[in-house]
């Protein structure tokens, strides 16, 4: 492939859904829209599907113009999988996980626990909203307050997942002081059914984690070109998860 084609995968694919974000399309799902996941979850995995298209064709009239060159890709052969190639790969997967729930993610909790009992003179607080997160998710707030999650424990949650998408069902739980049940009904407190589809959409478009970030970084070879993607991923992530949302508020009111 060419070069202008190679950019352009490098910067699409972060709109796509990876494995990652799904503990939180589940969690809102069982929580706001019971008996309906298989249809949400495939909207979304659709809907970042749809936005690497259209991003794609407006980066193709701007910033990578030109005739496209022929793509041309070897395919192996098929063949049924066995049961030991499927162990195999089953553990592979399974082994990645645990060694990142084991450190990376373990680690992050730790992180948001702490910070939510200190403040920023490191004096144990009562009120977790006077804590360090308290305040960072306090000023931010007002930012996601047009896309339906304006509560600070949501805004710190985001922040989290920028470690680790997996992190943001983690991070609400701490926040939020819950598990189980409770989690569920202080959370259907805080947002409606179209806010909690808004949460969704921000978080499959919104800047991906920490590993990913390093990895544009690295085959892009330009921190002007790693900058742009993120600033550019922030701005479609909060456009559209805003015009989902007022659509979502609109449809909750006419039906």
């Amino acid at each position: 492939t060419s070069e202008r084609d190679r950019k352009m995968t490098i910067l699409l694919t972060p709109f796509m859904s990876c494995s990652a974000k799904l503990p939180i399309y589940s969690f809102f799902v069982s929580v706001f829209f019971p008996g309906k996941g298989g249809l949400i979850m495939s909207a979304l995995y659709l809907f970042g599907i749809l936005m690497g298209i259209l991003v794609a064709f407006l980066y193709r009239s701007t910033l990578f113009q030109g005739e496209p060159v022929p793509f041309v890709m070897e395919l192996p052969p098929y063949r049924l999988p066995t049961a030991k190639t499927l162990t195999m790969h089953v553990w592979e997967k399974l082994k990645d996980f645990l060694t990142k729930a084991g450190t990376v993610l373990l680690g992050a909790s730790v992180v948001v626990w702490a910070l939510q009992y200190f403040d920023f003179s490191f004096h144990h607080v009562q009120d977790s909203s006077q804590s360090i997160l308290g305040v960072i998710g306090t000023a931010i707030a007002p930012v996601f307050q047009p896309l339906g999650f304006g509560d600070w424990r949501s805004s710190v949650s985001l922040l989290s997942g920028l470690i680790a998408r997996e992190q943001v069902v983690s991070s609400l739980g701490i926040l939020y002081g819950a598990s189980g049940a409770g989690l569920t009904a202080a959370l259907q407190a805080v947002y409606s059914p179209a806010g909690a589809y808004a949460f969704m959409t921000f978080a499959l478009l919104f800047i991906p984690c920490i590993a990913a970030v390093t990895t544009i970084r690295r085959e892009m070879n330009s921190g002007k070109w790693t900058v742009f993607a993120l600033g550019f991923q922030a701005v479609v992530a909060y456009l559209v998860t805003f015009v989902v949302y007022q659509l979502g508020r609109l449809l909750m009111l006419v039906f």
